[in-house]
């Protein structure tokens, strides 16, 4: 059980909740803040001023008054105009990150809805009954507004769930689970809808994955330096202690302990060659470097999900309702591409790593790493993949967050698109654990015929395990069976992740 209190959740308490179904309550002090903050709204209800999204219509309509006989069907006008995403529905886990981090706003008690309100949307969670919410038509400004309408409806017994496995009418899954369609109340669905929390679900998801990511660039250059015969020396703490980036420092120690006791390396320990390519000797400052970037990205998606970004935010203390800013993407839509390059040059620098292994001229070892080349290619077309993946993640990291289409009759005239950089950011994040599966592949390949010699103890262990479901390639076959089942061990988490990932 995951206690939320608007303060102190973590990307890594999210995605336990999200992926891993952990149940979710709310600090028992929190409810007495957003009893506070729906009595002022009631309070402020039939007031003469117009106040935005209270009894005013929205963006630029917010000169529009609303009758106060009409304020609850507006609510469900603004939630059946607003849901009007398009694409293929998001996974699961996204939506519940969303609805989690919806949560953990409105329990601030800026947003003045109520408490039936808050308790509805984590029965949802908690009986995971997950709206169906189409990826695309967010440009990530007045927050992610289509989006959260789809998950938002569904309080109200509309649209479709996916439960049990299955997509079904939402009013008849509430209704097996005993739970009441809801009756917005004044300001409810604008504080469902306004904020950052779909974009900040992906950023949290793809920072958690990406962070893993940067210790399996470890292990994978690892193996590759093995399979290449490269110095370890490289690694020296002293060369990373005169250029103190932590994240290098990490990747380094990562690297020492992977090829400790290795007999390939100690082989090769005299050889004649001068210097390694910079895909291995410069291995540990490039995932480093990522791994700095996700730890930025980190900080700034933290502090999203614990902030407040509806628009207006009402301070019940202040006697004051102040319209606001807060529910534009743009820090999220920059760590995201920020994070989307990381990923890119993580793939980059595996596909140099793979084609090195291939190139007998530069490797040393078969020509493709076929046993009998010629007769064979081997893994040439694993290396092909890989470059057009490199090259995919390449047109994928031109960043959302520069392009802005002016929406709602120019009202809202600087948008963030953070959720395209969200989509982007997955479609790199799935690109690049396929360029690793693709370095591990001809990395086990390389080393097996290195034989004799053996790798590390603990490079050993990583081998084997690949070996359970891809054996030596003796002869031609296909590859993309192969190159699939390795991407399992890594979606699956089975490739041994290093303990200070």
């Amino acid at each position: 059980m995951v206690v939320l209190d608007g303060d102190s959740l973590t990307i890594a308490k999210l995605v336990k909740i999200a992926r891993n179904f952990e149940e979710i309550s709310v600090s028992k002090k929190q409810w007495k803040i957003v009893n506070s903050a729906e009595k002022f709204i009631q309070k402020h209800i039939s007031d003469l001023i117009p106040i935005y999204g209270i009894n005013t219509g929205l963006g630029a309509l917010a000169q529009v008054r609303i009758n106060l006989k009409d304020l609850i069907k507006l609510q469900q006008n603004i939630l059946s105009s607003h849901h009007a995403g398009i694409g293929k529905p998001f996974d699961a886990e996204f939506v519940r990150a969303a609805m989690v981090l919806r949560i953990n706003t409105l329990i601030k008690g800026y947003s003045g809805v109520s408490q039936g309100l808050i308790k509805k949307l984590i029965l949802l969670v908690n009986k995971n009954i997950v709206p169906m919410v189409p990826s695309k038509g967010s440009v990530g400004a007045s927050g992610d507004l289509s989006p959260m309408a789809a998950i938002s409806l569904t309080l109200t017994g509309k649209g479709d769930v996916l439960y049990s496995g299955k997509i079904l009418e939402t009013k008849k899954v509430l209704r097996a689970a005993h739970i009441k369609p809801l009756v917005l109340k004044p300001k409810e669905a604008l504080s469902l809808l306004n904020g950052t929390q779909f974009s900040t679900a992906l950023a949290s998801i793809v920072n958690y994955d990406g962070l893993k990511l940067c210790s399996l660039a470890d292990l994978c250059g690892a193996m590759s330096l093995e399979g290449l015969q490269g110095t370890g020396s490289i690694f020296n703490q002293n060369i990373f202690n005169v250029r103190a980036h932590f994240g290098a420092k990490i990747s380094a120690k990562n690297i020492r302990r992977l090829i400790k006791d290795s007999d390939i390396l100690k082989s090769h320990k005299d050889c004649p060659r001068v210097q390694d390519p910079y895909s291995l000797r410069c291995l540990a400052q490039v995932h480093g470097a990522v791994r700095d970037l996700f730890a930025f990205a980190k900080k700034t998606i933290e502090i999203e999900i614990n902030s407040v970004t509806d628009n207006p935010i009402i301070f019940p203390e202040k006697n004051l309702i102040l319209n606001s800013g807060n529910f534009h993407g743009e820090p999220i839509a920059f760590a995201l591409d920020i994070m989307t390059i990381g990923l890119a040059e993580l793939a980059a620098i595996s596909e140099r790593r793979v084609f090195r292994l291939l190139d007998s001229k530069i490797s040393g070892l078969n020509p493709f790493l076929a046993k009998n080349p010629g007769l064979n290619s081997g893994f040439m077309m694993a290396q092909v993949t890989a470059a057009a993946l490199v090259s995919q993640n390449k047109i994928l990291c031109h960043p959302a967050s520069v392009d802005s289409i002016p929406t709602s009759a120019n009202q809202e005239d600087h948008v963030s698109m953070s959720m395209n950089a969200g989509l982007k950011a997955l479609e790199v994040l799935e690109n690049t654990k396929y360029v690793f599966a693709i370095e591990l592949l001809c990395a086990c390949q390389a080393i097996d015929l290195l034989k004799p010699l053996k790798t590390s103890p603990q490079l050993e262990k990583v081998r084997m395990l690949i070996r359970k479901v891809v054996p030596f390639i003796e002869t031609d076959q296909p590859l993309t069976s192969l190159i699939e089942k390795i991407k399992k061990l890594i979606d699956d988490r089975v490739v041994p992740l290093l303990k200070n990932d």
